[in-house]
């Protein structure tokens, strides 16, 4: 297994991401299994942005931010997966050092900005079910495009500090990332210099985009719980304590993950369990937040059966 590059260091021309190649035989039902849940990705994310634009019913704050959150999936899935699937497939492994850097700074900042806007939503749930009689006029429109650009402002300057710093540090020819994504924490692994900085950097940059965002959200649902416990009806109990708790299984599926691969000590990392465990938050929770977010709901039920008997000119209501 060559990798393309030349005698100059200076001039890089490649990596290897040697991924999942440690295990040969896993590789051929790990393309199968991610095809399949790249392209139920794509489906659930992008009839949501479509239903969500194309029914005016759903032209309400929490369906814009769900439609944020799709579009941020969609984007940040198509910047990983189909890399990983070709590395799956071909025994070279190899990626340009151009699609290396473009993977990492578009990667990242998607990333970061999805760890900001889940922030976002909780705080617009918190509103929409403690605060019932002043949503409409604490969530505006004009605050929910602040928000909104506020989250992807976010991702864009951690991407350009993180990314920058990490694409300074010299490779000494080590050129194999025991990796399947070009990635902070594995990029400075290869470093042949002192990483302090950089690993410091990092730990800052995680407090920032993943503690604190969790610990709203903890805050924020924390306050939801109670709201929902005051609920007289049983039956509406449960079905807003099933709603919170899946949304909550998906939190904490993404940012744990994540806080795993970024949080720990760059010499205390498993690379298998690092491997397995990214592909949670790069594969898994971008398929499953359509259907715990949205597609479960009986809004979006309706509004996609009145927009597809637009479409195909029947009527399905």
């Amino acid at each position: 297994m060559g990798m393309m590059r030349s005698t100059n260091e200076s001039n890089i021309t490649g990596f290897i991401l040697l991924g999942f190649s440690d295990y040969p035989q896993l590789q051929k039902v790990l393309f199968v299994i991610i095809l399949i849940l790249y392209l139920l990705t794509i489906f659930g994310n992008t009839t949501i942005i479509l239903v969500s634009h194309l029914e005016s019913k759903l032209h309400t704050p929490m369906y814009f931010f769900l439609s944020q959150l799709s579009f941020l999936d969609l984007c940040f899935t198509s910047s990983v997966i189909p890399q990983l699937l070709v590395n799956l497939w071909d025994p070279m492994k190899n990626i340009t050092y151009g699609g290396c850097v473009v993977q990492l700074y578009v990667s990242l900042a998607l990333g970061s900005t999805e760890c900001v806007l889940l922030a976002v939503m909780s705080y617009d749930r918190y509103i929409a079910i403690c605060r019932p009689l002043h949503y409409t006029v604490l969530m505006h429109p004009r605050l929910c495009m602040a928000l909104a650009s506020l989250s992807w402002l976010s991702g864009v300057v951690t991407t350009l500090v993180q990314s920058t710093l990490t694409l300074q540090l010299p490779l000494c020819g080590h050129y194999q990332v025991d990796h399947f994504i070009c990635e902070v924490p594995v990029l400075i692994k290869l470093a042949c210099v002192d990483t302090t900085f950089n690993e410091a950097e990092l730990f800052v940059a995680s407090i920032i985009f993943l503690i604190v965002p969790i610990f709203f959200i903890l805050i924020s649902y924390g306050y939801i719980a109670q709201a929902v416990l005051r609920i007289k009806s049983a039956s509406g109990r449960k079905k807003a304590f099933g709603t919170c708790s899946s949304h909550m299984i998906v939190v904490i599926i993404f940012y744990g993950t994540i806080i795993f691969m970024y949080l720990q000590p760059a010499n205390s990392r498993s690379k298998e369990q690092g491997k397995f465990v990214s592909l949670f938050y790069t594969v898994v929770t971008p398929m499953l937040n359509p259907v715990i977010y949205t597609l479960r709901n009986k809004e979006v039920k309706w509004a996609l059966k009145k927009v597809l008997g637009k479409i195909l000119g029947l009527n399905f209501i």
